[in-house]
């Protein structure tokens, strides 16, 4: 427990507060319900320093509460009288902007504090003291409660400086929901070192302070925005949309007018009418949804978005798993005193009633495509940049759409691409892109998922959708974890990648030759780190585990002890220092399994059964995919021992170093493929230490144990985690080279892969869609053709040298006969026939 910080030794002894400023504070303290940032701020002051704090704008008000925060920390009290040398204050504490003259006046503008002049002048004239200045930001009904009503939203905290009684009002209704920041403090004598002119030293203090309340308005309440009718007044007005009217009228033979009123409804159609009423309402409503559906929202590494968020243009980039994702997160930025972005969504949502809503609380709304129409493509660009311009921060998914299978989706570099071109342009304040990871236990789509993944075309939302879907409030979903990954700053990004970015702003329409390549880097940085704020949950261990095995099912203590080695594995090679683990045992996650009706448990007399049947299996393989990439290295070594009882340790790197790029591209994995080597030297290590590897006399040669002992069991069950990953590679080299050279197309090798994969599916009761997902056949075929593996002649067919054939004997060492052997009968007759339908299909 902190401790108070006791009176700085220059205060003057404990004087109690004007009798009636505690008349005050006694009658206002049952109104108030503070929640202090950070929870414990004593410990960032140094009790030997006397401290005085700062408020951006005076009120009895703020004075009260900041009096009522600082008691409940134990923090040095604010109303006690402050003695520095020869200087006597009143109060330890002073405000930018104090109200003067009478009551019905507003607070006039002015340069500095005379408080502040007179404290620089204590220090600067006695140089063996110092004093800690502190920021102290205060917001009242910043995010009403489960118990707020409507009324109290319409007097929660703005940009505008309100009258006195419209405070009180705010403070009656609203005092309960009180946020009390307080910043580092600043340290008076370090401002006064190299000094060289008092005045000028004065105007910066009081300049870096009000930007830093601006700064922590912004992020707390969000850009002091104007109406929505001027921002897009202001998009018609910019150049570029004024040039591709002109452009569009010539082309459609139409007068300026008509092609301006068509720019004017593409803008009404995209932009958003954010209304803070409309947010507070929805945050209150959102209260009571989560606790009907779910049993608790976990958020990871908030504490650092706080601490990299002020200064920056901020621009979230979750992964995209359920339409709950952006209500969640914009909720949580909310609720812990961040401003909600702007969020990107698909036209698809603008339904009646629902968009309405969506757009008041943030969202603004893009086509699918921006093909065949530059006058839309142009009015949303600038739009983009006119967001972007006044400082407000914007949440979109760089996948593109919603995951169907669990894991990241190929990113599209659409989004990515406008912003970096509209910092180029607007390029005011640094940018930040954050990546955030969220996790569930239970999807609202999962039947809809699967019925996708398996053929049936997809569900377009309407109204009555909507509607159908407030039968989920009779479901509980588990819990829902929201992790915050590594920033990605995009100056140092540019900067590594392009060092003459800076000269590259002009036009709207510039596209600098290093633009592509820095969003194919972004975006993949900004996947990675996703990845690498992993939330593990217990569902995640339980799918991993026994979708491993060929009935999807294990004895309960075969499955107590592989679950134990899957989270050693996790706690002894960390992917990441944010990553998060369970913390239940592997007793509990079973039974945990069991009551969300995950698993189901079948009671023998010689030990219990725990198995995943039918349409629960297919649901658990979305959520071994959200953790696939965690074991990735793990799977990959315990392959090498599935058909084989001894293999070398160099065969096993050199194999590993020519499958990384592909199981990399796949799953986003951080390492490049020294870095892999090196996982693969950790991971063998730690299969040492549990006994399910054992090491030759020189460590050269590695062998398991024979196939009925329990340690070749788990290394089995590792091995097949990853195993269908490694088939589908097989099945895309071994097609194209039973085909011959200059045979296939990549659209033709795409085709014959995913039927080859349905048929496998078919033949080994390989229940998981995935395997024949056509987007993951067409991502390994590319990533062939960027390394160079294949390419294409002149006619678009793929040729290959011999060293693809090589691969296919190095399979295998991997894959088991029977697969193989499947593989393999694909007969001429049969491609022949797939190339006829391809042929007639593009007919």
């Amino acid at each position: 427990m902190d401790q108070p910080l006791s009176p700085a030794p220059t205060t003057a002894a404990a004087t109690r507060a004007p009798w009636w400023l505690r008349t005050l504070g006694a009658v206002i303290e049952p109104w108030l319900r503070i929640r202090r940032d950070p929870e414990h701020p004593a410990t960032q002051i140094d009790p030997a320093l006397p401290v005085c704090y700062v408020t951006e704008r005076y009120g009895l008000s703020d004075t009260l509460i900041l009096e009522q925060a600082c008691r409940e920390a134990g923090l040095p009290e604010p109303l006690q009288p402050l003695t520095l040398a020869d200087l006597h204050k009143k109060r330890a504490m002073f405000a930018l902007s104090r109200r003067e003259g009478s009551m019905f006046q507003r607070p006039r503008a002015r340069t500095h504090s005379e408080t502040l002049a007179q404290l620089l002048d204590s220090v600067r004239a006695h140089p063996d003291l110092d004093l800690q200045l502190v920021p102290v930001s205060i917001f009242v009904g910043r995010a009403p409660d489960r118990q707020s009503g409507w009324f109290r939203v319409l007097f929660s905290e703005n940009w505008v400086v309100v009258g006195r009684f419209r405070r009180l009002l705010s403070l009656l209704l609203n005092g309960r929901g009180t946020i009390v920041q307080f910043s580092k403090p600043i340290s008076l004598r370090q401002m006064l070192v190299d000094e060289r002119d008092a005045a000028n030293t004065l105007r910066k203090l009081s300049r870096v302070l009000r930007v830093h309340f601006q700064r922590i308005r912004a992020m707390v309440i969000g850009p002091d925005l104007s109406h929505r009718r001027t921002l897009i007044d202001a998009v018609l007005n910019a150049e570029p949309v004024r040039a591709a009217i002109a452009t569009a009228a010539s082309k459609e033979s139409v007068s300026t007018d008509k092609a301006t009123a068509k720019a004017r409804g593409f803008a009404w159609e995209i932009a958003a009418d954010l209304s803070h009423p409309v947010v507070r309402s929805i945050s209150f409503l959102l209260i009571g949804f989560w606790n009907k559906i779910y049993d608790g929202v976990r958020m990871r590494h908030f504490d650092k978005l706080r601490e990299a968020a002020p200064g920056h243009e901020i621009i979230y980039v979750p992964c995209h798993r359920s339409h709950i994702d952006y209500l969640l997160l914009s909720w949580l930025l909310f609720q812990n005193g961040f401003v909600v972005p702007h969020i990107a969504a698909g036209i698809n949502l603008n339904l009646p009633v629902i968009g309405p809503i969506l757009r008041r609380g943030g969202a603004f709304f893009m086509r699918r495509s921006f093909k065949g129409d530059p006058l839309y493509s142009t009015v949303f660009r600038e739009y983009l940049s006119q967001l972007f311009a006044r400082g407000v921060s914007i949440e979109y998914f760089i996948e593109g759409g919603r995951s169907r299978t669990g894991r990241l989706l190929a990113p599209r570099g659409g989004m990515l691409a406008m912003t970096l071109r509209s910092f180029l342009r607007e390029s005011r304040r640094p940018v930040m892109f954050q990546p955030v990871y969220v996790g569930y236990e239970k999807i609202m789509e999962g039947d809809s998922y699967i019925g996708e993944l398996s053929g049936k075309p997809k569900q377009k939302e309407s109204l009555l959708g909507v509607l159908r879907a407030f039968g989920v409030l009779r479901k509980r979903y588990g819990k829902v974890a929201v992790s915050f990954g590594e920033p990605v700053f995009l100056n140092p990004l540019l900067d590594e990648l392009a060092p003459d970015w800076r000269e590259a702003t002009g036009g709207p329409d510039a596209k600098p030759a290093w633009l592509k390549p820095a969003v194919d880097t972004l975006s993949e940085r900004i996947l990675i780190n996703i990845n690498r704020a992993t939330d593990v949950n217990p569902i995640n261990l339980l799918a991993l585990t026994l979708l491993s095995t060929p009935k999807h099912a294990m004895a309960e203590t075969d499955l107590l002890a592989q679950l134990e080695l899957n989270r050693a594995l996790l706690n002894a090679l960390p992917y990441s220092d944010r990553v998060s683990i369970t913390e239940l045992s592997a007793a509990e996650i079973i039974a945990y399994g069991e009551k969300m009706q995950a698993i189901q448990r079948i009671a023998h007399p010689l030990g219990d059964v725990l198995v995943c049947e039918g349409k629960s299996g297919v649901l658990l393989s979305y959520f071994r995919n959200n953790v696939l990439h965690l074991f990735a290295t793990a799977a990959w070594v315990a392959c090498c021992f599935l058909n084989n009882r001894r293999m070398a340790r160099a065969s096993i790197l050199r194999l590993g170093r020519m499958i990384y790029p592909f199981i990399q591209a796949e799953l986003f994995l951080p390492w490049d493929e020294d870095g892999f080597a090196a996982q693969i030297e950790a991971t063998i290590g730690f299969f040492v230490a549990r006994g399910l590897l054992e090491p030759s006399a020189d460590g050269r040669i590695l062998g398991r144990e024979p196939g009925q002992s329990d340690a070749a069991y788990q290394l089995r069950t590792i091995a097949h985690s990853m195993l269908q990953a490694f088939e589908r590679y097989y099945i895309a080299i071994a097609a194209l080279v039973r085909s011959g050279p200059r045979t296939l197309s990549a659209s033709e090798l795409e085709n014959l892969c995913t039927l080859t994969a349905q048929r496998l599916s078919l033949l080994h009761e390989l229940n998981a869609p995935e395997f024949f997902d056509k987007s993951l056949f067409r991502g390994f075929i590319q990533m062939l053709r960027e390394r160079k593996v294949v390419w294409a002649d002149e006619s678009g067919k793929l040729d290959f040298d011999s060293a693809l054939e090589a691969v296919t004997r190095d399979a295998k060492l991997i894959l088991s006969r029977e697969i193989r052997h499947g593989i393999l009968k694909l007969t001429p007759e049969r491609r022949e026939s797939i190339a006829a339908e391809n042929s007639a299909s593009s007919e």
